[in-house]
């Protein structure tokens, strides 16, 4: 992968700081990198009967926050093929509960949502991989605020790390 380094704040909207300083390495691709180990870790320590379980009411299920790793990273990649494709066009936000709530994760196999995970991960890579200096540049607006294509890629790879933290500390500790 061509080198895409940590996007600075301006890049992408102040709430998706935390993500961005969630990653680990220097470069996309070591952030990319970093997410699937941690999250091939992550999985490995759930045992059995803790994929239906919710720390909370209302929270969602291990396997659900999986899947919504997922769901995001779909979500977050589109945008950004539509901004290195130069296209203008406002995109809409999303109801990450409302995406939850039909995903029917609960009817999957775990072996099917990370074999799912790796798939997404690797189409993820193979677009960031194909975008040139000029895609690179370009910058869109998703959910009425400004990104940068390069803080996409930082933005997935920041919120699979930050909900990996959030299963082994609230789900498994």
């Amino acid at each position: 992968m061509r080198s895409i380094v940590r996007p600075q704040p301006g890049d992408y909207p102040a709430a998706y700081h935390p993500y961005v300083l969630g990653t680990r390495g220097d470069e996309l691709a070591d952030a990319f990198r970093h997410a699937s180990d941690e999250e091939a870790r992550t999985r490995a320590l759930v045992p059995d009967n803790k994929w239906d379980f919710r720390y909370a009411p209302g929270k969602w299920t291990t396997r659900e926050v999986f899947q919504h790793i997922i769901d995001i990273e779909r979500v977050f990649a589109y945008r950004a093929l539509c901004f290195a494709r130069n296209d203008k066009t406002a995109l809409p936000g999303m109801d990450e509960d409302a995406y939850q709530a039909e995903s029917r994760a609960g009817r999957r196999h775990i072996n099917d949502i990370m074999r799912e995970l790796q798939a997404v991960r690797q189409a993820t890579v193979e677009l960031f991989e194909s975008f040139d200096a000029e895609a690179l540049s370009h910058v869109g607006t998703a959910n009425g605020k400004h990104v940068t294509v390069p803080a996409l890629g930082w933005i997935i790879a920041g919120h699979s790390e930050h909900h990996l933290r959030i299963i082994r500390e609230r789900y498994l500790g």
